[in-house]
Order: structure tokens, then sequence, then C-alpha cells
């Protein structure tokens, strides 16, 4: 498996057995003692291209940790699969998210670029009532840096 990460990620990932690696970063991530081992985990499974690694990020997107969830977002940003479509949408619909967080779930989306992603940030842009202006804008700006509004 070749995974293009940084050289102490992948010092870092190679200390793990190669029974299952996607598997041991996949419990690393979730599991880990230490906010950076899980951060790192995270990182890993989104630069693996490993459509395995969906399913626990997807999971951990609801992590008590910010910036694990933060990492977590731009991970599955990484991997564009369709499946984290509706975990992404729905947070960034969560107005209790830091708007940061937010942001990076539009830019994953649009990453995506599935027509489920794509409909979902045009019907979050125009849920006037329902969302701030601020945040609709950046939504906005992202949808139009891909040249889909």
């Amino acid at each position: 498996m070749d995974l293009s990460v940084e050289k102490p990620d992948v010092e870092w990932y190679n200390s793990f057995p190669r029974k299952g690696a996607i598997y041991d970063l996949a419990y690393a991530a979730v599991s880990g003692s230490e906010r950076e081992e899980r951060l790192r985990a995270v990182g890993a499974l989104g630069k693996s291209g490993d459509p395995r690694a969906v399913r626990p990020l997807m999971d951990l997107a609801a992590d008590s940790d910010p910036e694990i969830r933060s990492s977590v977002i731009s991970a599955l940003g990484c991997l564009k699969s369709g499946r984290s479509v509706e975990v992404l949408i729905g947070c960034l619909r969560d107005r209790d998210e830091q708007a940061g967080i937010r942001q990076d779930a539009a830019a994953a989306l649009a990453a995506i670029r599935s027509t489920g992603a794509i409909r979902g940030l045009k019907e979050f842009i125009a849920d006037e009532g329902g969302e701030d202006a601020e945040m609709r804008s950046a939504a906005k700006d992202i949808l139009n840096s891909i040249g889909t509004w």
C-alpha cells in the first residue's frame, strides 16, 4: 500500500503491524490514548485512498474533540466518497458546530462533487430562513470556486 504522507506520519504509520493497516489506523483513530496519535491516524486514513477508511471517519465526525472533527472532515474530503455526503451535510447544517468546521464540511462536499453533495450545498445556500447569511455566503463562494453555481 503506497501512502503519500509526510515523513513523520510515514514513520508512525510504519510502526503498526502489517496484518491490516487500515483497520489498525481506524482503531487508533477511534480508540487511541493520545490526541496526537488519533490525529495522525485520521490524517493517514484520509490520505490512504482506501474506501474502507470512510466508515470509521464518518463515525468520528461526531467526536467530542473539535480538532479531531476538523481533521475528520478534511480526511473525508480527501477520500471523496459519496457515502460521506449525508454526514458532511449534517455537519454543515449543525448550528452548534464551529464555523470553521462547517466551512470545511462545505469544502469537503465541493471536493466530492457528486450530485448529492452539490445538491446539498445548493439547498443549504437557498435556506435563507434557516441559516445565517455569512455561512450561506461562504458555501456559495466554495461552489463558485469549482464552477457549479
